[in-house]
C-alpha cells in the first residue's frame, strides 16, 4: 500500500467510498455520524484544494481516503470532560474511510499520518463518534489515548484522541 495526495479525477470514486462507509456505519450501529450525505463533494473539493485529501492505494485501486493536515483544528480549541496531553503542534486525521478491498488500510493510513507528524516534531489528534467502535479500536491499537470530548460544527460530541510522538 502507498499514500498519495488525491487528485480531482478520483473524486467520483472517493464519493463512492464515503457512500459505502455511510452504509457500513448505519448497518453497524452508527447511523448518525455521517448522516445527510456527509462529507459533501464541496467539502472534499475544499480539502483537495488545500492539499489535505489523501488516498491509500493498493496497487492502483483506492483502498482508503482521508484528510490529514498539520496545524490547528478549530474544533479542538475547546475540550470538555478532560484535556489534551499537551499544547504541542499536532497533525489532525479526519474522515477516514476504507473501500473494503483490503484489510488493514485504516491502520496503514493512521501509521502514515503518525510518521508525518514524527518527521515534523508534532503530535497527532483525531476524534470519532461514540458509536464508531471500529475507529475507536483503530486509534487505540495505534497508541492514541482518549482525552475528553470535542464538538464538531453541528454541535454534536466526539471522543477526542491524542497520540504523542515522544519527541
Amino acid at each position: 500500500m502507498r499514500i498519495e495526495q488525491a487528485v480531482r479525477e478520483q473524486l467520483p470514486e472517493i464519493m463512492e467510498i464515503y457512500s459505502k462507509a455511510r452504509s457500513f456505519m448505519a448497518e453497524n450501529g452508527n447511523p448518525s455520524q455521517w448522516g445527510g450525505g456527509y462529507p459533501s463533494r464541496e467539502l472534499l473539493e475544499g480539502d483537495l484544494e488545500r492539499g489535505q485529501l489523501y488516498v491509500c492505494l493498493e496497487e492502483e485501486q483506492l483502498a482508503a481516503v482521508f484528510v490529514f493536515f498539520v496545524g490547528e483544528e478549530p474544533n479542538y480549541r475547546e475540550i470538555r470532560d478532560g484535556q489534551w496531553k499537551n499544547d504541542r503542534i499536532y497533525g489532525t486525521l479526519h474522515r477516514i474511510a476504507s473501500s473494503g478491498i483490503c484489510r488493514g488500510a485504516a491502520t496503514f493510513c493512521v501509521r502514515w499520518c503518525q510518521e508525518q507528524c514524527r518527521l515534523r516534531g508534532a503530535d497527532m489528534r483525531g476524534d470519532t463518534h461514540e458509536d464508531n467502535l471500529p475507529m475507536q479500536r483503530v486509534l487505540e491499537k495505534n497508541g492514541f489515548q482518549r482525552c475528553g470530548t470535542i464538538f464538531v460544527e453541528d454541535g454534536s460530541p466526539r471522543i477526542a484522541y491524542q497520540y504523542c510522538t515522544g519527541e
